[in-house]
């Protein structure tokens, strides 16, 4: 498995923005995704991007407002939040080593994980 430690969570106003990191380290670094969890409810898909960076893939809800982005040679994968929302308020998760690469994409689709960090969004 991939090692995967996210960075650049923390608190920001409503329509801020924020940039998180996912630092990979160890085997092959595969195409990646973000997800998120809110208390209380289920981690759910926010965007996913190839190895090779030529294809992105969005949830509805972030479309528009969240660019996901790789730099292979740092091994780094980043999720650029604009616009930000109370409802964008969740723990995020960086996720790696697919098992599979069609949507929709679940939490069992991806086999490495990253620890998480808090975006907090007030209004």
């Amino acid at each position: 498995q991939v090692q995967l430690v996210e960075s650049g969570g923390g608190l920001v106003q409503a329509g801020g923005s924020l940039r998180l990191s996912c630092a990979a380290s160890g085997r092959t670094f595969t195409s990646s995704a973000w997800f998120r969890q809110a208390p209380g409810k289920e981690r759910e898909f926010v965007a996913a991007i190839t190895w090779s960076g030529d294809m992105t893939y969005y949830a509805d809800s972030v479309k528009g407002r969240f660019t996901i982005s790789r730099d292979n040679a740092k091994r780094t994968v980043y999720l650029q939040m604009n616009s930000l929302k109370p409802e964008d308020t969740a723990v995020y998760y960086c996720a790696a080593d697919p098992r599979k690469w069609n949507s929709p994409w679940y939490e069992g689709d991806f086999r490495s994980w990253g620890q998480g960090t808090q975006v907090t969004v007030s209004s």
